[in-house]
């Protein structure tokens, strides 16, 4: 009963600034919506899915239902507010990218924690946290590219974005587990870890990997080596 009453304590604690990592999740859609010309409607829509896309898969997922995005009243009219923002000073906000960026990857990590925390809390087994953390920090970008007809970001090659979610929601379970670290100390290292693994991947330009070939790669070093083995023979010959 404790554990389940400090998992509730420190939920309060990320909901005091989900209001901010929602805010910047709709700026962030509401900004892509305006660059490629939507309609208010549009970059309404997808200010919605960027900050609150997330939140309502992982509530889906969890069972807690209406949403806590239909239930708490400052939510839809903040996301609103983003929107209308957005749709107007969009010129302005596209000179903030590098601030942009930071402040997504902060987003990121914080989602992270409050969908892992939220799972831990209804007590699922480690790897559903990670799955819920990861889902309610990438859910919002992956209807954004849906509702953009393009193929979803988190599969293609390029910056850490679920693969960054998805290492802060495993770090979580071990330190909220096994080591038995005090949750908002785990929340702290993980939203830190998260928003550097976001910020280094699109400043020094790291990609997620991809799949690999295994014996492929195996037969092409053989076949090299063999080729050296033999040119160097008939040097000597």
């Amino acid at each position: 009963m404790e554990i389940v009453a400090a998992a509730a304590e420190t939920l309060r604690v990320p909901a005091a600034v989900d209001l901010a990592a929602i805010v910047v999740g709709a700026l962030t859609g509401g900004l892509l919506a305006a660059r490629e010309g939507f309609a208010v409607s549009g970059v309404l829509l997808l200010a919605v899915s960027g900050g609150l896309g997330g939140g309502l898969i992982r509530d889906v997922l969890l069972g807690d239902l209406p949403p806590v995005a239909l239930t708490n009243r400052l939510y839809l009219p903040t996301v609103a507010i983003a929107a209308a923002v957005t749709f107007f000073f969009s010129g302005w906000l596209s000179r903030l990218t590098g601030l942009l960026v930071v402040l997504d990857a902060v987003t990121l990590g914080f989602f992270t924690v409050i969908g892992a925390q939220k799972a831990q809390l209804v007590g699922l087994s480690s790897a559903a946290v990670v799955f819920v953390g990861t889902v309610t920090a990438v859910g919002g970008a992956v209807i954004r590219d849906m509702l953009l007809a393009q193929r979803a970001e988190i599969v293609q090659p390029g910056p850490y974005n679920a693969v960054a979610a998805l290492i802060g929601a495993a770090v979580l379970t071990v330190l909220a587990g096994p080591l038995g670290l005090g949750p908002l100390p785990v929340a702290a290292v993980v939203i830190v870890l998260v928003a550097s693994l976001r910020v280094l991947s699109v400043w020094r330009g790291w990609a997620a990997p991809v799949a690999v070939d295994l014996p492929g790669r195996a037969r092409e070093r053989f076949v090299r080596r063999r080729n050296r083995i033999v040119r160097r023979r008939r040097r000597r010959g």
